[in-house]
């Protein structure tokens, strides 16, 4: 076989279609590397492996993108078509199909507006509803001896207060509710975090709470789930969420909002500081008025050993004893004088009310002995006592008419001494049966 003779003609260097693709990948990702980029996903899907695949697009463009399951740590919503979002990443491409895309390292909705807008909504519907109110927050215990806390036992959360907490007061019981305090079903775990602890019982305070992040990362902490279990808990509860400028609606829902977690465990245990502070300055304060109370007994001992009374006791008594006889007498002068006029006055008093008994018991026996006369003139026992008599039926009615009599009706006839009772044979005539029953007195 000869070779070619050469024709004078460079030969142009030839790349494969594997080669060109990774020359462009390497261009893009060196000269664009990472950027954010704005828009309406679309086509999303999210096959076995875990991980987003979507479009990302505009009204003249669109560039697919690509979202792994490691990235989905800080995703705080649910992807679906239609989404504006805004997303960072690096431009790369996919050498099998020769498309670039984004690989996505943060994705959020579009701008902090949309989130702040949600923010705002439910902040101003839960406030209406009086969550917020002040009379419905719990004061905290004055030594809280049992805390449960409510955050990720792998942050640095929970660190912060543990330190805290060992360092000044290890005797202080802590009892751990571990949840997810970002990403999809963050929320739902930190609600079921308090209602567990209520539920346990025990516990004089709550600290519920994660450190710092973006207002992404302390979305969970917006949710109206976690706010409606921070304003059930019967447990009074400490909102101890990010940094010092990070406001959530938990913090406002909360009996107390501490700036940080380890700030929330400053409030529990600084109680308790406090109190030693206070018991201090009191036992001062005791030992000082106890000192100066008794520099001035000993000023007064020492001023009433330099007194008349001790040094010339006796004359002192002797003075007392004489006026005490004095008093003595014009004491039985008095009782004297006015023993015999309470005597006098009380015969006079005496006279006057039997004067004044026998009159009235006079008038009272005359009315009376009125009063009887009438009573038996008017009496129909007087009439009866003439010689007359009153028959009644068996119902007890008085008899005026023959009429009302049938026979065999049984009649009782009522005399000036006793009763008869009779059985009505003829109507009209004076015959009849009679039966005699005992005399009664009316």
């Amino acid at each position: 076989m000869t070779t070619p003779p050469p024709t004078g003609r460079r030969e142009p260097k030839v790349l494969s279609v594997t080669a060109l693709t990774r020359i462009i990948k390497l261009t893009l990702e060196t000269s664009v590397g990472s950027v954010w980029v704005e828009g309406e996903i679309s086509n999303v899907r999210r096959p076995a492996s875990g991980h987003y695949y979507f479009t990302i697009k505009d009204e003249n463009a669109q560039i697919s993108a690509v979202l792994f399951r490691g990235n989905q740590r800080n995703l705080a919503f649910q992807l679906k078509d239609g989404l504006q979002v805004r997303a960072q990443g690096d431009i790369s491409v996919y050498e099998r199909s020769g498309s670039y895309q984004v690989i996505v390292r943060r994705l959020e909705e579009s701008g902090v507006g949309a989130l702040q807008v949600r923010f705002e909504a439910l902040k101003k519907r839960l406030n209406a509803e009086g969550l917020f109110a002040p009379d419905r927050k719990q004061a905290l215990p004055l030594l809280p001896q049992h805390v449960g806390v409510v955050t990720s036992p792998t942050g640095a959360a929970v660190r912060d207060i543990l330190n805290v907490i060992s360092r000044r007061f290890p005797n202080i019981h802590l009892v751990l509710a571990p949840a997810m305090v970002q990403g999809p079903g963050a929320a739902e775990q930190v609600a079921a975090g308090i209602e567990l602890l209520n539920q346990r019982g025990g516990l004089d305070v709550l600290i519920v709470g994660r450190g710092g992040g973006s207002l992404e990362d302390l979305w969970c902490f917006n949710e109206e789930i976690v706010a409606r279990a921070i304003a059930a808990s019967r447990i009074p509860v400490i909102s101890a969420v990010g940094h010092e400028i990070d406001f959530t609606i938990s913090d406002f829902v909360a009996d107390l909002r501490a700036p940080t977690p380890s700030a929330a465990a400053e409030l529990v245990v600084g109680r308790k500081d406090e109190f030693t502070e206070r018991l201090d300055v009191l036992r001062e304060t005791l030992a000082t008025r106890l000192r100066e109370s008794l520099l001035r007994a000993r000023h007064r001992l020492a001023t009433a050993r330099q007194s008349y009374v001790f040094r010339e006791p006796r004359n002192l008594v002797r003075q007392h004893m004489q006026r005490l006889d004095a008093v003595e007498m014009r004491m039985g002068h008095a009782m004297s004088g006015q023993l015999t006029q309470g005597r006098q006055r009380l015969v006079n008093a005496d006279t006057a009310l039997r004067h004044v008994v026998g009159m009235r018991k006079e008038r009272t026996r005359a009315t009376l002995d009125r009063l009887s006369s009438q009573l038996r003139m008017l009496s129909p026992l007087a009439v009866l006592e003439r010689g007359y008599s009153m028959t009644t039926d068996a119902q007890g009615r008085v008899i005026q008419d023959a009429k009302d009599v049938k026979k065999g009706d049984r009649l009782t006839t009522r005399l000036g001494k006793g009763q008869v009772v009779s059985v009505a044979e003829e109507i009209g005539t004076v015959k009849s049966s009679m039966k005699s029953n005992e005399k009664r007195e009316p």
